[in-house]
């Protein structure tokens, strides 16, 4: 009867877990964003690239997923927290080690042969004396000079995790695995957005070296027509001068944009896992920007912030900091260890075997802490700190969540109005180029307006061709700040939310 209450006592103790509970936090997050949405474009934003069209963009950012630097270091760090959680299981559980002995001791003879004989007869009766001559005198003879022991068992212990603080370090280890998924899909966020920033700015600079390259071309042929025109002395020799100094600098503008474009391809080979030449043939081609994708709605913050990825990691930072409390919690409370020893031994003295023995150690032990000049209340304390540093670290993601939708949608607002202004002035540009050179050329006006006309048209298709990349990208921002670029289906399964209970110290 005593000893089933004690088993009954034991299991209770070995149920209760010390430290606070995790409860999840609410976010603190608006009913709606601020700035206008647009309507449903359509998008799976899991795979947001492919609504560029574009199939290169597509084949770049798949070959990241694969292989990319970053992306490999984030799954390895997911693999190391499942490890951890490995060891930290196996801290609750009972270990057990094999044992191994043998020892060999050879002595000289210190006693006469009597001595040793009397010896050999008390360890071995059936030798004495009583058979024939020559053997008893062959065994008195033979004097033992070697032992030999061995000896082979295994010893198993175990800590009763009787406060939970191993519970609590499957907790925080469980935890900290989840928040390094949640940061392996970060990286995938992260990773396409960039790779597309900067294809699209590639094109972007190849983009703008066409039309210098074009606009070079058309004043070549001016100053072609104008040297002839000159030559005869039907316009003065001064214009083609000037027209020769307008070609030279929509010459220089070609270089710089080229170079440009070859520092992004060298960008996207490194962030794909290349070598930075390795994509130069592939991406210097003469191919336009993607075409605009349509915008996609950014839906309630709080669905936002279920599906951001580094809020996500953020909170099971903060669930496992949590859970370490409990820990530190634990190491207030006694701690009980059992350890068992079997093993079984054979020895031999020369050639006779002494005989076979088992012999079984059992112990239990328990430390009871009683004065440590605050040590153990100062590192729960430490613990709680740091939890308080998780859930700010936690409120700060969330907040600079929403900032990045509100930031994505104010810009392509802007940027939409702006392109579509730019557009019209590039056609007033043409239109006017087009006048000043019809008045020049029945001798209306000199050849001074017709240089600022092609200077204002270069000028005016630059700002069009630099608004076109910003609102690609503005977009591409959009979709990286609402968390695409990873699928559901690789989400893990959400934790059971408990309510907070008092602290246990």
């Amino acid at each position: 009867m005593r000893r089933s209450a004690s088993i009954a006592l034991l299991l209770a103790a070995s149920a209760c877990t010390v430290g606070p509970n995790y409860k999840q936090p609410e976010p603190p997050v608006p009913a709606a964003f601020a700035e206008p949405q647009p309507s449903d474009g359509g998008i799976d934003l899991a795979h947001w690239w492919q609504a560029y069209d574009d199939p290169e963009l597509t084949h770049l950012i798949e070959i990241g997923l694969a292989q990319a630097p970053d992306l490999q270091t984030a799954q390895s760090r997911v693999r190391e927290a499942r490890y951890e959680v490995v060891a930290a299981r196996s801290q609750g559980l009972p270990s057990v080690n094999g044992t191994g002995n043998a020892e060999y001791l050879k002595f000289q003879q210190i006693g006469s042969k009597s001595d040793i004989n009397k010896l050999i007869q008390q360890i071995n009766p059936s030798q004495n004396g009583s058979g024939t001559g020559g053997t008893t005198t062959q065994q008195q003879g033979s004097i033992p000079r070697d032992f030999h022991t061995f000896s082979a068992g295994f010893d198993a212990s175990w800590e009763l995790d009787l406060f939970g603080g191993v519970r609590r370090s499957v907790e925080a280890a469980r935890a900290q695995q989840e928040a390094a998924q949640w940061n392996a899909r970060d990286a995938r966020v992260q990773l396409a957005a960039e790779i597309a920033s900067d294809y699209l700015q590639m094109r972007g600079y190849q983009e703008q070296a066409r039309i210098a390259a074009a606009e070079a071309d058309a004043q070549a042929r001016s100053l072609s027509i104008l040297r002839h025109t000159a030559q005869v002395g039907l316009v003065p020799q001064g214009n083609a001068i000037r027209q020769q100094t307008q070609l030279a600098q929509a010459q220089a503008q070609i270089a710089p944009l080229k170079a440009q474009a070859g520092v992004q391809i060298h960008a996207i080979g490194v962030l794909i896992g290349e070598t930075p030449e390795a994509l130069i043939a592939e991406l210097n081609t003469d191919t336009p920007l993607p075409m605009v994708p349509p915008q996609v709605p950014p839906g309630l913050p709080v669905e936002l912030i279920r599906r951001r990825p580094d809020v996500r990691a953020a909170e099971r930072q903060l669930a496992a900091a949590t859970a370490q409390i409990g820990v530190a919690v634990a190491d207030l409370y006694p701690k009980i260890s059992l350890t068992a020893m079997p093993q079984l031994a054979t020895a031999w003295l020369g050639g006779f075997f002494l005989g076979k023995t088992f012999q079984l150690t059992a112990q239990g032990q328990a430390s009871f802490p009683i004065f440590d000049f605050g040590g153990r209340r100062a590192a729960i304390s430490e613990r709680e700190e740091q939890r308080e540093q998780a859930y700010i670290q936690w409120r700060q993601a969330v907040l600079g969540a929403l900032r990045d939708v509100e930031d994505a949608l104010v810009r392509i607002d802007g940027e939409r109005n702006s392109n579509t202004d730019l557009r019209g002035g590039v056609i007033a540009a043409q239109r006017s180029l087009a006048t000043v050179q019809a008045q020049y050329q029945v001798g209306l006006q000199d050849y001074t307006p017709v240089l600022e006309g092609q200077q204002q048209l270069l000028q005016a298709r630059n700002n069009l061709a630099q608004s076109d990349v910003r609102l690609r990208t503005d977009l591409a921002s959009l979709y990286k700040a609402l968390g695409g670029g990873w699928s559901d289906g690789d989400a893990p399964p959400a934790r059971p939310v408990i309510a907070d209970a008092p602290k246990k110290r």
